[in-house]
């Protein structure tokens, strides 16, 4: 089956050789299940150099996951979490934090995919009154749906605001080796460093082949989620595979390599097409993702030869990723073959 070029989504791209290779190397007799063998202790030490040794980590299978279960150990029922309109949590998890925490998710409007204080200061009303869902917890995506990235001092800004009034601060750092590959720093100054309480650290966006990690900042959330993560159907018995990944992953920067090459694929991306007088990009391309109108006519010809998603209908805004293993070669095809369309 020939598959088409794909610039829908980095979840589309294949596995980077190094974590396979770590893969085929865990892959070597009998070691104790459910993360108590020593490539997961190796890959939680991995961690705490890159966040802090004050950490506690959790790897979960799957993205979705890792936000629910989180976002689980710091929300009860009756709470609220409040997160952009465009979030991840909000769009795209069928509502699973709704039918698995039971709380409320109030979305902030957002244009850049980016939260405010402003805009979270909006939904910090009846507090203590019995009919409103309590606002708990704060969900901010790092980078974000749209490409966008937060500066470490708006996160700041706003980990301050949301510890002032007793709440948490969760990121959904999916896509955070890209943003910290965007900024120029580490993955914890944009993270651990700047007020995150609980963060969703996914690496299968850039090169893994599964798993996601939970790592609480602040230990007081991470009380028997242990318990939360089983319950959750998340406890991997195989860990090691997930765990042997994280180790190549944390080493010798495979994250920030593959991260910076996407970025670099977007950014190339984006200086071509704006050269395409009818096309405008929509958003700062800040990470691996470009947005842009173009042409409704001339979408459903560029898709019969590359695969990517319309993000809004109505606008005709498309969304195009790049991934770790996207090439030159393959971003200078698309933008001659744009030309050809969209005259």
């Amino acid at each position: 089956m020939k598959i088409r070029t794909s610039f829908a989504s980095d979840n589309n791209s294949g596995v980077h050789p190094e974590a396979l290779q770590a893969i085929c190397a865990a892959n070597d007799g009998h070691t104790i299940a459910y993360g108590n063998d020593p490539y997961t202790e190796t890959a939680i030490e991995k961690l705490k150099e890159h966040f802090g040794k004050s950490i506690d980590a959790y790897f979960v299978f799957a993205g979705t996951a890792a936000n629910v279960l989180g976002l689980r150990q710091a929300a009860d029922t009756f709470h609220s979490v409040l997160c952009a309109d465009s979030a991840h949590i909000y769009v795209d998890e069928c509502g699973a934090p709704e039918q698995y925490i039971g709380c409320k998710l109030l979305p902030i409007h957002s244009r850049d995919g980016k939260v405010s204080v402003e805009g979270i200061q909006k939904h910090l009303h009846g507090i203590g009154f019995e009919h409103h869902s309590q606002p708990r917890v704060v969900s901010i995506t790092q980078a974000t749906e749209y490409g966008t990235v937060y500066s470490p001092e708006e996160i700041k800004t706003i980990a301050d605001f949301v510890h002032e009034r007793d709440m948490v601060l969760h990121m959904d750092g999916a896509r955070l080796s890209n943003a910290a590959a965007s900024l120029g720093v580490n993955l914890r100054q944009t993270s651990a460093d700047v007020g995150v309480d609980i963060l969703s650290f996914g690496g299968t966006k850039n090169g893994l082949m599964f798993g996601e990690c939970i790592l609480f900042f602040n230990k007081k959330l991470s009380q028997h989620f242990k318990y939360i993560r089983k319950q959750g159907m998340q406890l991997y018995s195989k860990m090691r595979y997930i765990a042997a990944q994280y180790i190549s992953f944390l080493t010798d920067d495979l994250w920030l390599r593959n991260a910076r090459h996407a970025n670099e694929m977007a950014l190339l991306l984006a200086e071509e097409v704006e050269k395409i007088p009818k096309i405008i990009i929509t958003q700062k391309v800040q990470a691996n993702a470009v947005f842009a109108i173009v042409p409704a006519e001339a979408i459903p010809l560029l898709q019969k030869k590359y695969f990517f998603y319309v993000w809004n209908e109505k606008t005709s805004e498309v969304r195009w990723m790049t991934s770790f293993d996207t090439q030159e070669e393959d971003v200078r095809d698309f933008v001659d073959f744009m030309r050809q369309i969209v005259k």
